[in-house]
């Protein structure tokens, strides 16, 4: 029987549901999107339609060239449609928008896993008309959860092997929802980096050699929570900046990276044009590079660390809708935080992230007035629970 992990994102698909919108949903290939919307609305009268198979296309189109009320007896007449990888018809945004001017009674849904078109096609036609929700691999809090064994009381004080063993399964693994429930976990993440992750991309025809843009990511796996030169990975791979920077907006738009900028009020004082990029997910990170060692002592292990926290709270704000800003923080004569994040409000909150406690810089907290908390391995449940 497959094991069906409980969502945070179930909560906004609920409160969705008392709106008249349009929902479009949307991350990186494999993060459980179907599976999550299928589940959700198994006590309801659903059409499903996936874009990416040519018989489901083709029923969409004739649905689309009826008028809205056909169009939708058409589907059988749901209570819910929802019309996965809708990125890969053009037109997906003009009909639904055409269906939901003329309120025909049905909810609909667009699941995609990419930026690369569906927020490009639905931009213009569906402005105003959706809400948006953004679905990373799992949280931590997620994955913990669904084992039998834990409680939100007394969990972290009795089972700590069990948390600890939890932890190092998912810095290595990541969080893919296969990959978590999978016991061949290094099969799956292989097949994924190689044939899933990047199958966007490579449609969209941007991307002229493949293998230009594996070696990309196998030198920023290399480089996860470093500062990033772009000028040096062109170097490296014997192609233009602009190429460069063309491809890493390519990865970010299809959920496999994200930037981290500098954070700085005193130019003079700090960094505040460099950026670092992570990965959305540390088992992608580390098949990139063959990686898969479990021990607590692999020579990385502190560039993991960084990585598999910092996308926790990058996760965690890609559900709220990006309503936090994440930053590093580095001074001109070399204190560093590593991360710090900007409330909607205004408020600042800074953390230093190590694998083992130790101290932090003392630089920040008089220039910005805040604490820098640290986060290291036997704290780290007080952050992202």
């Amino acid at each position: 029987m497959e094991q069906i992990i409980k969502r945070r994102a179930e909560d906004s698909i609920k409160s969705w549901l008392d709106t008249k919108k349009i929902l479009l949903v949307l991350g990186a290939r494999q993060v459980g999107k179907t599976t999550l919307l299928k589940n959700f609305f198994r006590g309801y009268k659903t059409t499903y339609l996936n874009l990416d198979v040519e018989s489901d296309k083709l029923d969409f189109r004739r649905a689309a060239s009826l008028d809205p009320i056909s169009a939708i007896k058409s589907l059988s007449g749901p209570q819910i449609v929802i019309l996965d990888e809708a990125q890969r018809l053009p037109e997906t945004s003009r009909v639904v928008k055409g269906w939901y001017d003329y309120e025909v009674p049905v909810k609909i849904i667009l699941s995609g896993s990419s930026n690369l078109n569906l927020l490009d096609q639905s931009a213009e036609s569906l402005t105003g008309r959706n809400i948006k929700l953004y679905l990373p691999p799992l949280l931590f809090s997620e994955i913990i959860s669904s084992q039998s064994w834990f409680s939100p009381i007394g969990s972290i004080k009795f089972f700590k092997d069990q948390i600890e063993s939890l932890l190092l399964s998912a810095m290595v693994f990541g969080s893919y929802p296969e990959a978590v429930v999978t016991p061949q976990k290094q099969d799956y993440l292989t097949n994924l980096v190689t044939d899933y992750l990047l199958k966007d991309i490579f449609h969209s025809g941007l991307i002229k050699t493949p293998e230009l843009i594996h070696r990309l990511l196998s030198l920023l796996a290399y480089q996860s929570g470093s500062v990033v030169s772009v000028n040096e990975l062109a170097n490296n791979l014997k192609i233009s900046r602009i190429t460069i920077d063309r491809y890493l907006d390519l990865l970010e738009q299809t959920f496999v990276i994200f930037r981290l900028p500098a954070f700085s009020s005193n130019p003079r004082k700090e960094i505040a044009k460099s950026q670092k990029i992570f990965f959305w997910d540390t088992g992608v990170r580390n098949a990139l590079i063959s990686d898969f060692n479990q021990h607590i002592h692999r020579p990385d292990i502190g560039k993991l660390w960084e990585n598999w926290v910092i996308a926790e709270f990058a996760k965690s704000a890609f559900l709220e809708g990006n309503l936090k800003r994440l930053y590093f923080w580095q001074s001109r004569s070399g204190a560093e935080v590593d991360l710090v994040v900007k409330e909607i409000t205004g408020e600042l909150k800074a953390f230093e992230i190590k694998w083992s406690p130790g101290k932090t810089t003392k630089a920040f907290t008089p220039r910005y007035g805040i604490p820098v908390n640290l986060i290291h391995r036997e704290n780290f449940m007080d952050y992202v629970l």
